[in-house]
């Protein structure tokens, strides 16, 4: 019987979690619906609480160095305190809100290169070791994001990469703790002032303010150098404005804020739409409490970099 209590101590004969997803593709705004199913071991157990949080890896910046960490952003309780009988069966319905900045993860049916995401579901055993779950969701752009990136790729740019950033865009009104980066290499016809344009969405219920970063590539004696723009997108205007217009005049407007880009080759005079101003780059991310921590123990990052790791295949041309 010692015996016994020590092995349910280690997890050993302890009770068993999966969380079954009814449809794990959603999009930023809507929810995620499922069951937390509950299977009791050799013993009777004290659950003191089951959650559910979603789960990303994020780069974080530290002096010099860059690394990347498991982040949850967003956590929901399922139940308080139970006891769980051996051997017996429980379902646990639950509804969990996507929040609005819930960065985008798959495009055309496809992953986004660099991009990770998660359900993990924590049971917290009393006297025992916490049991874990995580499965695989995705996130699918909102209208106002599919029309805006169709129009990156009418205007003939390439996706390169997509991450997370740990910290706040100066000025422009966050509530998670990091923001998405998705990279295109330059559509030839803006190649001689542009090499890479970084796109950033902070979506809200209203709409979605779209941050442009445009890295200028450097000359034999000068250096290359960014520039950035912000325009506000109401949801509405999704299925009513022509949006490779609008894409390439956000791009004219931000660029032209390198003064001599005329001089080099570049566009014609700006003839921008919306409201553009510059950002002047990102400051740190303010102290994370425990949504916006970083997620410890193995079973997460293995989980990442295995089932969920890697490239999760190609982009999305």
């Amino acid at each position: 019987m010692v015996f016994k209590k020590m092995l349910s101590a280690f997890g050993v004969g302890g009770p068993s979690v999966d969380t079954v997803l009814a449809n794990p593709n959603t999009r930023p705004g809507l929810t995620l619906d499922g069951h937390v199913n509950l299977v009791g071991g050799d013993a009777p157990a004290s659950i003191e609480q089951i959650a559910v949080g979603l789960v990303t890896r994020v780069e974080i910046e530290s002096g010099d160095a860059e690394y990347g960490g498991v982040m949850e952003f967003h956590r929901m309780g399922v139940s308080g305190p139970l006891e769980l009988a051996p051997k017996q069966q429980l379902s646990i319905p639950f509804r969990l809100a996507v929040p609005w900045e819930t960065p985008v993860t798959d495009v055309y049916g496809q992953r986004l290169h660099g991009m990770t995401m998660g359900l993990r579901t924590e049971l917290a055993v009393a006297r025992a070791v916490d049991k874990s779950d995580l499965d695989h969701v995705a996130v699918h752009p909102l209208p106002i994001h599919e029309r805006i990136l169709d129009a990156f790729q009418a205007l003939g740019f390439r996706f390169k990469h997509a991450d997370l950033e740990r910290g706040h865009i100066r000025g422009v009104q966050q509530t998670l703790p990091f923001y998405q980066e998705i990279e295109f290499f330059a559509a030839p016809q803006y190649a001689n002032a542009v090499t890479e344009v970084e796109l950033t969405f902070v979506t809200s219920q209203r709409g979605v303010e779209v941050v442009l970063e445009c890295d200028k590539r450097g000359g034999f004696l000068s250096a290359g150098h960014d520039v950035v723009g912000r325009y506000a997108v109401p949801h509405s205007d999704a299925g009513r404005t022509d949006w490779v217009q609008v894409v390439d005049g956000w791009l004219r407007e931000t660029t032209s804020r390198y003064g001599n880009l005329r001089a080099h080759g570049g566009f014609g005079a700006p003839h921008g739409h919306g409201r553009g101003h510059g950002m002047g780059g990102v400051v740190a991310g303010t102290a994370l409490g425990v949504a916006g921590g970083l997620v410890a123990g193995e079973l997460i990052e293995d989980a990442f970099e295995g089932d969920f790791g890697g490239d999760f295949g190609g982009d999305f041309e």
